[in-house]
């Protein structure tokens, strides 16, 4: 009888260091459509934040990019200001009374003032830009390839940077970010 125990102990020890059959993968998640909103059929969306019953957009394509307020219920533009036809507008992010838009590929960076969309100040980056997003604490940058990259939301100095995978392999061409519940 001591021996059928032993043995029983030996074999549910053995048990627990064996592989887990754990997947590797991420899980596949699905959405219903609850709700449509009306919206402007040519703005070719690159950044969206919705704050307050606002649409925070930006739209790219060179000659036709912009930034601008919408209303949400009726898809009214509210406010607009146009980019320089040489910027192809992407990702934006509000921090504080400050909205921050990336470009594509021209390395440029553009914060205004969330109000009025006065221009405060240009910066650059290092690399194209895609997506951007506010952690609180931290400006988040996706650049089209598997990594993202930390920056300070003031000095727009790049803090540090990330590479995403799914199990083994880089996950890239990553662009729209949003950061919820973070």
């Amino acid at each position: 009888m001591i021996l059928a125990l032993l043995l029983l102990s030996l074999a549910l020890t053995s048990l627990y260091f064996l592989p887990s059959e754990r997947s590797d993968s991420p899980a596949i998640l699905s959405y219903r459509v609850v709700r449509t909103f009306p919206h402007d059929p040519n703005a070719f969306t690159q950044g969206l934040v919705y704050e307050n019953g606002s649409l925070y957009e930006s739209t790219g394509l060179y000659g036709c990019s912009t930034i601008r307020r919408v209303d949400l219920e009726t898809g009214r533009i509210l406010q607009i200001r146009n980019l320089p036809a040489n910027y192809f507008g992407e990702g934006i992010a509000i921090v504080g009374d400050r909205i921050i838009q990336l470009t594509w590929r021209e390395h440029r960076g553009f914060v205004y003032d969330k109000k009025t969309f006065e221009l405060l100040e240009e910066f650059s980056y290092p690399t194209e830009g895609w997506g951007l997003t506010f952690d609180g604490k931290r400006l988040i940058m996706s650049d089209g390839s598997s990594t993202l990259y930390f920056m300070d939301p003031s000095t727009f100095e790049i803090l540090g940077k990330i590479e995403v995978h799914d199990g083994k392999k880089a996950v890239d061409r990553l662009n729209e970010l949003e950061f919820i519940e973070g």
